[in-house]
């Protein structure tokens, strides 16, 4: 075993709950490693604004996850980014972690906080205009459309709020959704539908993107009537929720239909010394304070495992 390869714990996913299980651990004096495929925050980089984290009056998620990851890096938490993690190995005592690259991490306790991805329409023309009209984040494509007609699909918090925010840069921003009612909190309803520049269509989906170089119309289809219509517009945010970034750990841990991992109430999975936290896990609501609360739990969890364990040892050795 490589000692400096080594840790007490080992957290996969970067998010608000892999940044706060990283908090704990290392703010308790354990070696600590925080590794994520993608970038450090998860999806809370991808937000505008947070309005409801509590004692703070308003902040981006971007700004929210540097303070976070900034620290958990000040009580000596090591974190890496963009890495690719090739095999993982969670039964025993000793769980690792292997790289593409050859590199071998190894620790007594993990953590899996993989959090999730944008879901997709999987409607004909999607694939062709991602990035070309088609855009999964209002942060980071929101002044792309200004002056310009929007679409916004969902009918949730994030879909709601997110229409609000590109109203700032846009000149209108019709929302689709296939219900005839959102299934968002109500004054993220309100707010939408006193903005003057917002309009709905209701019970209606989208069916198919059309374009040359970029975006151009949209077909969509009224579930109610069955009429099928092309809709002018410079570009189409969705935001119809995620799905849990959990197909390496299929036959690793207990996953539901979903891909959610299976957690009690301290977040420790079916396997000994392995925990979850965040939107990777069977849950209902799924926040940023949710994701916090979560990795708190984990974290604190994992270190009486640690701690219980060091015992163990000790004993083994006296013996």
């Amino acid at each position: 075993m490589d000692t400096n390869n080594h840790y007490d714990a080992i957290i996969i996913g970067a998010g608000p709950a892999g940044l706060t299980t990283g908090i704990y651990l290392s703010r308790a004096k354990l070696k600590t490693l925080i590794v994520d495929e993608g970038t450090v925050g998860g999806q809370t980089v991808l937000t505008h604004e947070i309005a409801n984290y509590p004692g703070v009056e308003s902040i981006s998620g971007y700004q929210l996850a540097s303070i976070m990851k900034k620290q958990a890096k000040s009580f000596g938490c090591e974190i890496k980014g963009n890495v690719s993690i090739k095999k993982i190995e969670l039964s025993g005592d000793m769980k690792s972690l292997t790289f593409s690259d050859g590199n071998v991490f190894t620790s007594n306790a993990m953590i899996l906080s993989p959090g999730g991805r944008s879901r997709t329409l999987g409607v004909p023309g999607e694939d062709i205009f991602k990035g070309r009209g088609i855009s999964y984040c209002a942060t980071c494509d929101g002044d792309f459309f200004t002056d310009k007609e929007i679409v916004v699909v969902g009918g949730g918090n994030s879909s709601l709020e997110e229409a609000v925010s590109l109203s700032k840069y846009a000149s209108k921003v019709t929302i689709v959704h296939q219900f005839d009612h959102f299934q968002a909190f109500e004054n993220a309803v309100e707010e939408a539908r006193n903005n003057s520049k917002i309009h709905f269509l209701m019970e209606s989906t989208i069916t198919a993107f059309y374009g040359k170089e970029n975006l151009e119309s949209v077909d969509i289809k009224n579930l109610k009537s069955g009429e099928i219509y092309n809709f002018k517009t410079d570009g189409t945010f969705i935001f119809i929720g995620y799905l849990p970034n959990t197909e390496f750990l299929k036959d690793k841990v207990n996953l539901n239909k979903w891909g959610e991992i299976v957690v009690k109430n301290d977040m420790s999975t079916d396997i000994e010394g392995v925990y979850a936290a965040g939107d990777s896990t069977v849950k209902r609501y799924r926040q940023v304070t949710t994701a916090v609360g979560d990795g708190t739990v984990a974290a604190l969890a994992a270190s009486g495992y640690l701690n219980e364990l060091k015992v163990k040892q000790k004993q083994l050795i006296t013996i």
